[in-house]
């Protein structure tokens, strides 16, 4: 998985919280693609952005990650779980961003700009982005939910 590359997107109301964690990932060395609003006022909905982040992850082969970001984080969670092979999943700490990579094998972390501040933002990415899957356990789940994606994905 290319973890130099992130898609992020957000909707009006994580613009700032968004810029930040892009700067920060920017900084960090990572390149940024950005699909989701620029300002405030964009009247965007966050269905729009998780779809457009979503779909850059399926066409690179599910070779990226993404950080969605909204209010809450829940209404882009959502909407990225309809995607076949996107594993979205919402932290807001750093135990379940840990998890959420090694249990999960979450390819999209959503937040927040509601929830938590940029610090805490920042520690949850620096905790999510280096970790990677390495079965376990947690490949039998995985595999099952991966059963019933191919159940309801027809």
């Amino acid at each position: 998985m290319n973890r130099n590359t992130v898609v992020i997107g957000c909707d009006n109301a994580a613009v700032e919280l968004k810029k930040t964690i892009a700067g920060y990932l920017e900084e960090k060395g990572c390149r940024v693609e950005n699909v989701g609003c620029d300002e405030s006022g964009d009247p965007t909905n966050y269905p729009t952005v998780a779809k457009r982040l979503c779909r850059k992850i399926i066409d690179s082969g599910y070779n990226k990650r993404g950080i969605l970001i909204c209010g809450t984080g829940i209404g882009m969670a959502m909407c990225a779980n309809k995607f076949r092979g996107i594993r979205a999943a919402v932290c807001h700490d750093a135990y379940s961003a840990e998890r959420a990579a090694l249990s999960n094998n979450a390819n999209v972390l959503c937040m927040g700009a509601r929830v938590i501040g940029p610090e805490l933002a920042k520690k949850i990415v620096d905790e999510w982005l280096p970790l990677e899957f390495k079965g376990g356990r947690s490949t039998v789940k995985l595999e099952e939910i991966s059963g019933i994606e191919a159940e309801n994905f027809r």
